[in-house]
């Protein structure tokens, strides 16, 4: 009897065992759904309240909700403008004359791109009309767009996401990096939150809104694909993110943005001959570059004026040195640029800047960059089979130029 008794407590207690966890499970599970249906942050517990569509579960990880990017859109499209651009070009009578490229004057690049328009004998006038996409980046009427957006118009025209159209005047511009600032008549102004490009990964969710092919405030969605391209076309001056979010002609300028709806880059360029290969200015680099325009009207930055190639076999079979053979040739000189007037000639081959070893352009690019303009600096270049030192005083990048180093 001692032995059943003590039978039945046994399966009494694990039946009320299983009845308590059971009803645990159903109220944490009823807690959890209640509080992130909400939309609440971890922060070791859900306390504190996130703006709606984003979810963040108990381990502080974020998660999407089924209007999250709904959400994002509608509150980040009012900082997100249309830029219409309208420009006039003579045509030449030459029947020989290039063709003229007419369009969305968007940055894309591939073999056997671009849409051109056959010219015939005659002198005439030609209207050339493109669009693109910009970001709203003061409340007093400073837009941010790309620099090939708005480069060579004669008249430009930018419309709010509420349907007001203003006239636009180009009041900074970086062709370096590609960056214009567009400065409107308007005020009180709805303004992006701006976020930060620093610790952004490859297969972050990614969100693009702006102006492709005319159809304004498109929004697409997709993942940060790379990060650090450098592309030739560009003059490989930034390093930008790559994403597969579609972009395309008339996104130039607009923002991509993270799962927050903050911006984290300024979508420049589209790989024309691939799908979903876009290109994005990394915000930080945005940010940096327009508050000195806004600031101080252009942008101080160190010069050489080199034209540089990676050294490998080939090269250094070409130029008659051993294979082995490291550091970055100097594949041609800017007229009038400091390189060449500190005597540094074509073919040289830069073993070290400043004490610093380099076997890339990019390694040369990053020990100049953290000069400034009027710095003298030390080059030791192999020219003849011997090593020689070069002092360069290092200039302001020149405006007018686009694809000095």
């Amino acid at each position: 009897m001692i032995y059943k008794e003590k039978g039945r407590l046994l399966i009494t207690g694990m039946l009320i065992g299983s009845v308590v966890t059971l009803l645990v499970a159903i109220i944490s599970a009823y807690y959890f759904a209640e509080h992130i249906s909400k939309g609440v942050q971890a922060n070791g517990d859900l306390k504190t309240a996130v703006q709606p569509g984003l979810i963040i579960n108990p381990t502080g990880k974020m998660i999407l909700a089924e209007n999250t990017i709904a959400d994002i859109a509608q509150r980040v499209s009012d900082s997100v403008v249309n830029i219409d651009i309208s420009s006039s070009v003579m045509l030449s009578d030459s029947p020989f004359a290039p063709p003229i490229p007419f369009g969305n004057f968007d940055f894309f690049f591939g073999p056997g791109l671009g849409n051109s328009m056959p010219r015939s004998r005659g002198q005439h006038k030609l209207e050339k009309r493109g669009a693109g996409s910009g970001l709203i980046y003061r409340t007093d009427g400073y837009i941010l767009t790309n620099n090939h957006v708005v480069g060579h118009a004669d008249d430009i025209q930018v419309t709010l996401n509420d349907k007001r159209v203003f006239k636009g005047t180009v009041v900074g511009r970086d062709s370096f990096t590609d960056l214009a600032i567009v400065k409107i008549n308007a005020n009180d102004l709805p303004v992006a939150q701006l976020g930060t490009s620093k610790n952004i990964r490859p297969g972050e969710w990614v969100i693009a809104i702006g102006n492709p092919m005319g159809l304004d405030h498109t929004v697409t969605f997709g993942i940060i694909s790379a990060l650090g391209r450098s592309l030739r076309d560009l003059n490989n001056n930034v390093e930008l993110i790559q994403t597969d979010a579609a972009i395309n002609p008339g996104n130039s300028g607009g923002p991509l943005l993270n799962i927050r709806g903050e911006v984290i880059g300024i979508n420049t360029a589209i790989r024309g001959d691939a799908q979903n290969i876009g290109f994005a200015i990394p915000i930080d680099t945005a940010r940096e570059i327009t508050d000195q325009l806004l600031s101080k009207g252009s942008i101080e930055r160190p010069y050489l004026g080199i034209y540089m190639q990676d050294m490998d076999e080939n090269l250094a079979r070409s130029l008659g040195v051993s294979s082995n053979t490291k550091g970055v040739v100097v594949a041609g000189l800017a007229v009038n640029s400091p390189a060449e007037k500190s005597g540094l000639e074509q073919g040289d081959i830069v073993q070290k800047v400043e004490g610093k070893s380099v076997k890339t352009s990019r390694e040369v690019q990053a020990v100049i960059r953290s000069h400034k303009p009027g710095d003298s600096i030390t080059i030791l270049i192999f020219r003849d089979g011997a090593i020689r030192p070069m002092n360069v005083k290092i200039g302001n990048y020149p405006t007018n130029e686009a694809s000095e180093k």
